[in-house]
């Protein structure tokens, strides 16, 4: 799914108030960590995560990689940190609605 840049600020600005629910740490990204991610996403829509410092992979590499393999978008990168967006397969569960 690509996103404009307005739908990618919108996404920016309510990542800004939620809490990261993963950490991915030394074990780096597990199916069992993947799965989990997944399931989220598809309850919330929009996911953060934390990159611990015993993790040796790059935050773009594991957020294309987690993207990828949840089937999300990537909205941004900072640091350790990344934020995933994903709606929800049913509309009427969808909780986000992007600007056009």
């Amino acid at each position: 799914m690509n996103l404009t840049s307005r739908q990618r600020a919108y996404l920016k600005g309510l990542a800004m108030n939620i809490d990261p629910i993963f950490q991915i740490g030394k074990s780096s990204l597990t199916p069992e960590l993947t799965q989990a991610v997944s399931e989220a996403l598809e309850a919330r829509e929009i996911i953060k995560i934390s990159i611990l410092k015993n993790c040796a992979d790059e935050g773009n590499t594991l957020a294309q990689m987690l993207a990828e393999r949840t089937h999300s978008t990537v909205v941004q990168v900072i640091g350790r940190k990344i934020v995933l967006y994903k709606p929800a397969k049913e509309e009427r569960k969808r909780k986000i609605v992007l600007p056009n």
